[in-house]
């Protein structure tokens, strides 16, 4: 089985646009889920000041992460026309092709960037997937 391919990315947010970068998103994300059945997870998340947004993504493998470039590519330079200021940091967590990383690098521009591209194992499990909680008893 292929493990799956994770990046998290760290952005500002302009001054002034948290509340219209929530809408925007709230939009991104049904394009997104729309258009891209094998991705796993796409959220978003904003500090405690409303400063920046952390976006983290789940992705089956490496092909789905470079389609999902491919697709958002306009998206994401409209996000930093209207609403993003900066990448201030991105990770990346599995195996990840050469093409991938320079589309990544181009979107987010010069940023602190870590890349972990070997897994040691582990397990994924969708939602639809949890089994009821069983309660262990020790005697």
């Amino acid at each position: 089985m292929t493990e799956p391919f994770i990046n998290i990315v760290t952005y500002t947010i302009k001054e002034g646009t948290l509340e219209d970068f929530k809408g925007y998103w709230r939009e991104f994300v049904d394009f997104v889920e729309e258009s891209e059945p094998r991705l796993i997870a796409f959220h978003a998340y904003v500090s405690e000041d409303g400063t920046e947004v952390g976006i983290v993504q789940v992705h089956p493998d490496v092909d789905s992460m470079e389609f999902h470039l491919k697709l958002i590519r306009e998206h994401v330079e409209h996000a930093f026309a209207e609403f993003l200021d900066r990448a201030v940091g991105m990770q990346i967590y599995g195996a990840i092709s050469d093409s991938a990383l320079e589309i990544m690098r181009q979107l987010a521009g010069p940023v602190p960037l870590t890349v972990k591209p070997h897994g040691v194992g582990g397990f994924t499990r969708s939602a639809a997937e949890r089994a009821p909680v069983v309660a262990i008893q020790r005697g």
